[in-house]
């Protein structure tokens, strides 16, 4: 599990890292017992014994390992009862600069909480080899389809800038309910900002537009449509509050309209909405890439 010259996934899962401040801890574990107060002494000992604490340089530190202020050190999180999601990813696309996936609902582009392992980022980085991957962009857990992947470390300041300048044509589909008296196709300009009151939703305010979708209506099933969501802006859940914001909640959703953060997660009915298209051109080949997703979203 050493690994030296600097730090490295383990078995898929990137270290996280920590600067110490000067202060009174003798060694490195009285240090990250104190830092860290959720996770038990036990643990941090269990992570240095076991090579999972080490130096900028990539070197395991000993659990006596003297305190050193002003350095930085990393650590692998792990999660003894993580369960394993029982849907596979496809990589659709592969190149010496680019990799895109294509993800099912419910697994994280990358980790966070009580997902370590279980991560798209994680499964790719195993099944690849390749420790330099990053995600260029971000789709919600809950959201299915593209995500794409920068090979080279050295390349990825190029390929954000492609969403920042909005240079990527992105495309999704969702199933909602059905308002006979909307009229599409319809473009929503709004104001998104952080809830006040539920740290997990996002809010239509008053002031600047920062927020704007293109919504078309495909095609209607019962009470429900299919809609076509073209983002001109990256705001954190933005399709989800605009198509709420519209009356039609996107069908699975337990952040919009109303926060349900304790339901369990049902497997067999995930977010209805999947990231359909991607398109670009590569800012380092040239390449013109345009991409769909093979997964479907059932009424």
């Amino acid at each position: 599990m050493a690994v030296t010259g600097r730090p490295v996934s383990l078995d898929g899962v990137g270290p996280s890292c920590v600067a110490l401040p000067p202060g009174p801890w003798a060694t490195v574990l009285d240090f990250l017992v104190q830092r860290f107060g959720a996770v038990p002494r036990a643990e941090w000992c269990a992570r240095l014994s076991g090579g999972r604490v080490i130096d900028a340089g990539g070197t395991p530190l000993p659990l006596d390992a003297p305190y050193r202020p002003h350095a930085k050190l990393y650590y692998y999180r792990s999660v003894a009862d993580e369960a394993t999601l029982p849907f596979q990813e496809e990589v659709l696309y592969q190149d010496e600069h680019l990799v895109v996936a294509d993800k099912p609902h419910f697994l994280p582009v990358t980790p966070g909480g009580r997902h370590v392992r279980e991560t798209l980022l994680g499964r790719l980085k195993r099944r690849l080899g390749i420790d330099t991957l990053s995600p260029i962009h971000r789709i919600d857990r809950e959201t299915a389809g593209l995500v794409a992947f920068s090979v080279q470390a050295g390349d990825r300041g190029r390929y954000h800038a492609l969403f920042r300048e909005r240079a990527v044509d992105k495309r999704y589909e969702a199933i909602a309910p059905w308002r006979p008296g909307l009229a599409f196709p319809l473009h929503i300009h709004s104001r998104l900002v952080d809830s006040p009151t539920a740290f997990m939703q996002v809010g239509v305010a008053e002031g600047e537009p920062n927020a704007e979708t293109h919504v078309d209506l495909l095609e209607v099933e019962g009470g429900l449509g299919r809609y076509a969501l073209r983002p001109v802006t990256g705001r954190r859940h933005q399709l989800r509050v605009h198509m709420a914001s519209l009356g039609c909640p996107i069908v699975g959703d337990r952040i919009y309209p109303t926060l349900r953060p304790d339901a369990p997660h049902d497997l067999a009915h995930p977010l209805r909405l999947l990231a359909r298209h991607l398109a670009f051109t590569c800012p380092v080949t040239g390449r013109v890439h345009a991409f769909e997703s093979r997964r479907t979203l059932a009424f």
